[in-house]
Formats: C-alpha cells, sequence, structure tokens
C-alpha cells in the first residue's frame, strides 16, 4: 500500500491530536469545518499508513522523582557497519537510554539517559555503556536546567 500525501487537512488533524491525543473527533470536525466521518476515516488512515505511531502519555518527571538528564557522546574504536548495528541494539535494552542517535561529526552516537543522581549515572556508564564492545570514547554532558522542552513536530 502507497501512503498518500498529506494534504491541508491531514496536517491540520495532526497538529491537533500532537497538541493534545485525547481531543475528540467532534471538536477537531468542528474546527476544521467537516463533518466527524471524514475526520474519523482520516485519522485511522493516517495511523495506518503509519504517519501517526501511537498516542502518549506526557509525563512531568520533576513531579514522579528527582532525575538527572545525561547526554552522552559515545565513540566506537572503529566505523563498522556491524559495530554500530550491536552498539544500537545494545542500548535498546537499557530503560536509562531514552534516545539514541546515530550521528556524524566527531562522535557515533549521542544518547539521551535518564537516571535518579550522578552516582546512578557513574554506574550505568561504568557496568553498562564502558563494558559494551569497541567502545572508544565517551563523553558526557549534564543538563541543569531544561530550558525547552517540546515533543511537536513542526509541520509545514
Amino acid at each position: 500500500m502507497t501512503a498518500q500525501k498529506l494534504d491541508d487537512i491531514d496536517r491540520s488533524i495532526l497538529k491537533l491530536l500532537e497538541a493534545d491525543a485525547k481531543v475528540n473527533i467532534k471538536v477537531i470536525s468542528e474546527q476544521l469545518g467537516i463533518t466527524k466521518t471524514p475526520v474519523y476515516e482520516r485519522i485511522r488512515r493516517l495511523e495506518k499508513e503509519g504517519y501517526i505511531k501511537g498516542y502518549v502519555a506526557l509525563l512531568d518527571r520533576p513531579k514522579i522523582a528527582n532525575a538527572i538528564t545525561v547526554f552522552s557522546f559515545v565513540s566506537l574504536e572503529a566505523q563498522k557497519g556491524k559495530m554500530m548495528d550491536a552498539f544500537a541494539e545494545s542500548v535498546q535494552r537499557y530503560p536509562e537510554v531514552v534516545e539514541c542517535f546515530v550521528v556524524g561529526g566527531e562522535f557515533d552516537f549521542l544518547l539521551k539517559i535518564i537516571v535518579a543522581d550522578l552516582d546512578a549515572y557513574f554506574t550505568f556508564s561504568k557496568d553498562k555503556i564502558a563494558s559494551l564492545p569497541h567502545i572508544g570514547t565517551v563523553k558526557s554532558a549534564f543538563v541543569l536546567n531544561e530550558a525547552k522542552y517540546s515533543t511537536s513536530f513542526p509541520l509545514v
């Protein structure tokens, strides 16, 4: 099945759902000036075609637990495909790693890690990241203040 190109109505629906995934079809249809059935059908199509990957609740982490966010820049000993694949696969099993990016430039990977405190990060980096095969360098930056946080994708 070929995905359809997004039109202005699709983009508007995506913006509304991204702002509030619990918004109901009636509200969307009223805001867009179209009936509920086409809105429902469009949302189902957007889900089926993979434009909408899922729905989540965004948690207020500081209210739940004290934690620190660490960005770790990881270089492997060599940039061989199998080594990079193995590393990316390995970090999938660590819940502390909430995001992992393959990057160009000085480093091979950028990890966003959330742990309880500096001691927890030291243990995590020593026992888990540094113990993985083919690790060359790990450099870390500790978040002091979150100046902006957004999960929104800029729909043009």
